[in-house]
């Protein structure tokens, strides 16, 4: 695989910059922050994406190399594999996924897996070499030679791993001692103690012991649904009977309701019955008043005569006792006194008292005639006007009576309507409690009872067998927490037989993968490593032009190299530069095992501890032995072009 042209619009502070890069060697040179090391993130960038995350950093990669006062933040690779296929990637480092293009500049970026985390995955697809795998190998960083004791040490260590086991972040031993802890801590042995294994053995004997005296629950609780079954149709039953007195109560008072105006209105006829007789006697009363009015006037005119008869009497007796008295003076006169004038005026006595009498008797019944007819006409206008109020009187019971009348009907029919309402209210009920409850017996209990007393009795038996409802209701739900446990403690020891299912199935992974790794590293340290050892001793004795001719790995000692004396030394020993030599061998020897394609190799000044010595063999080995491969080394000084004149190597020259 060879890159072929870079074309940059705006990543960091690099802008509308175009590089061509050759097959072979490519030297690119600038000065410090001339934008090399921006470069080389660039050409990682475009082929994976660029993270908006910091991953432990003080700024994210975007963040950092995103151009200050720009839109754009842009640029395209184009880049041919080794089968001849080539391809353009555009990349809007704003989005996720790029644009890749064939040779025909169709748009092929659907054809590629695509990783909802990443994007679009077409460089791993086709090289095989994942982002870790490309910063690690293929591009050999400034940083990594710029080591400290401790930092030489840590790449001795990624020696010794690459070595024993293909990966430089991992070591045999570090390995199985993880494994090991990884085993105790999140397993356990039936040796262990307060280990998961042990915490869920423990649990299950605690949780079989509980459940033995939870069983006896069961039955209670079959007992305690058969009580709450027998006292809910109770109350059911209870509950239907008070709905139906309380519906023939809603009936009842309906029923009184409409009574009681019809009450009203009787009240009403009654009170024109009393008016009528009150009117009745009244009239009666007038009546007797006028009959006792003639009876008195009769009686005065009786007197009146009674008086004149009187007075006739007394007349009469005077004169008998004048008539008497005229005979005495007659005989006397005649025999003794014998007086003419005084027979004379005896004579006349009698005819002139009777005249008298006559005269005052006429005047007298006058006077009683006269004081009669006053006392008649008195007793007839008295009399007219009580007939007169007789009359209004009779006038008012003929309207009373033809209210009585009206009304009296209006009550009947009203009557009427009620009593076939509440029938047809009562078969209502009737129809709707028919296959429930014999409505009839109720009815029968309301007409001996008060209803009243019936709703109240029916509600203090409903509340009653309520009250020991929740009571057994209570008792239950004591049963069922006890059922409950039983129930969770079930679950929670099926949740441990599992759990204790994966942790013997974890322990079992454990041990094969123990064993996998004791298989794996038994055979690369027989099979591989000795491969890597080999291809390492061949290009560490070409770089340093056999000063050191082998290189080894052992258990004890780690990383060990042969120097031209036949001894053999540890490497953290060694110089930073030696160091620094037989890391990049490594990375070089490795190369070819990383992916089907060959893939460039990318140094960033990574010579800077080399001495124009092992700076002159190391590129005489690029040129002599990574021939299939493009070589991009990015350098601050002119110490490469140099040696490649001087050695009449061809290269490709970009200055930044």
């Amino acid at each position: 695989m060879k890159i072929k042209n870079i074309k940059i619009n705006n990543y960091g502070n690099l802008e509308n910059k175009e590089i061509n890069l050759k097959n072979k060697i490519n030297i690119i040179y600038g000065k410090n922050e001339s934008g090399k090391s921006t470069l080389l993130n660039y050409i990682k960038n475009i082929f994976y994406g660029i993270s908006k995350n910091k991953n432990g950093k003080n700024i994210s990669d975007y963040d950092k190399y995103k151009p200050w006062g720009k839109v754009d933040y842009s640029g395209k690779l184009k880049y041919e594999l080794d089968n001849g296929e080539e391809f353009e990637i555009f990349r809007d480092f704003n989005k996720k996924n790029p644009k890749i293009f064939n040779k025909d500049l169709e748009d092929i970026s659907k054809d590629f897996n695509i990783v909802k985390k990443d994007g679009v995955q077409f460089f791993y697809d086709q090289t095989n070499v994942d982002e870790g795998m490309f910063t690690s190998t293929v591009v050999s960083m400034q940083e990594e030679v710029k080591l400290d004791k401790q930092e030489q040490s840590i790449l001795v260590q990624k020696l010794a791993n690459l070595t024993g086991t293909g990966d430089d972040n991992l070591s045999h031993k570090k390995i199985m001692d993880k494994l090991n802890k990884l085993q105790i801590e999140e397993v356990g042995t039936d040796r262990s103690q307060g280990r998961p294994i042990n915490i869920v053995r423990d649990r299950m004997k605690n949780i079989e012991f509980v459940l033995k005296g939870l069983h006896q629950y069961q039955n209670d609780k079959n007992s305690i649904e058969a009580s709450k079954e027998e006292y809910t149709g109770k109350i059911s039953k209870l509950e239907e009977e008070l709905d139906i007195l309380k519906k023939v109560n809603i009936i009842e008072l309906c029923k009184q309701t409409e009574e009681n105006k019809i009450n009203i209105k009787n009240n009403y006829k009654n009170e024109k019955n009393k008016k009528i007789d009150e009117l009745n006697l009244e009239k009666n009363n007038l009546i007797n008043k006028i009959n006792e009015n003639k009876i008195k006037n009769n009686q005065k005119n009786n007197i009146q005569k009674n008086k004149s008869n009187k007075k006739i009497k007394k007349y009469i007796l005077i004169l008998i006792f004048i008539l008497i008295i005229n005979i005495l003076i007659f005989i006397l006169n005649k025999n003794i006194i014998k007086n003419k004038l005084i027979n004379i005026f005896n004579y006349f006595l009698i005819p002139i008292y009777l005249i008298i009498i006559f005269i005052l008797e006429k005047i007298n019944n006058k006077k009683i005639k006269n004081k009669i007819n006053l006392e008649n006409e008195k007793s007839n206008k008295e009399n007219e006007e009580l007939n007169n109020e007789i009359n209004l009187i009779n006038k008012q019971l003929e309207i009373l009576e033809e209210e009585k009348t009206k009304e009296e009907k209006e009550i009947e029919k009203e009557q009427l309507e009620i009593d076939n309402k509440i029938e047809i209210e009562l078969s209502k009920l009737k129809e709707e409690f028919k296959n429930k409850l014999d409505l009839n017996y109720y009815l029968d209990k309301i007409e001996n009872e008060n209803i009243n007393n019936l709703i109240n009795n029916t509600q203090e038996n409903i509340n009653k067998n309520k009250l020991e409802l929740q009571a057994i209701k209570i008792k239950e739900e004591n049963i069922n927490s006890k059922l409950e446990e039983m129930v969770n403690l079930k679950e929670e020891y099926d949740n441990l037989s599992e759990e204790l299912a994966d942790l013997e199935n974890r322990n079992n992974v454990i041990n094969l993968t123990k064993e996998i790794i004791t298989k794996a590293y038994t055979n690369m340290k027989n099979n591989i490593t000795p491969k890597f050892t080999e291809n390492l001793s061949n290009n560490i004795a070409k770089i340093s032009k056999g000063k050191y001719t082998k290189v080894g790995i052992n258990d004890e000692n780690g990383l060990i190299i042969e120097n031209e004396y036949g001894e053999y030394i540890p490497a953290d020993l060694l110089s930073t530069g030696t160091i620094d030599q037989l890391y990049l061998s490594l990375r070089l020897s490795m190369i070819d095992d990383l992916s089907n394609e060959k893939m460039p190799i990318i140094l960033d000044e990574a010579f800077a501890y080399y001495d124009d010595d092992r700076l002159e063999n190391i590129i005489k080995f690029l040129s002599d032995n990574m021939k299939e491969h493009q070589v991009i080394i990015f350098t601050c000084t002119k110490r490469e072009q140099e040696i490649l004149n001087k050695l009449n190597i061809e290269y490709n020259l970009v200055e930044m």
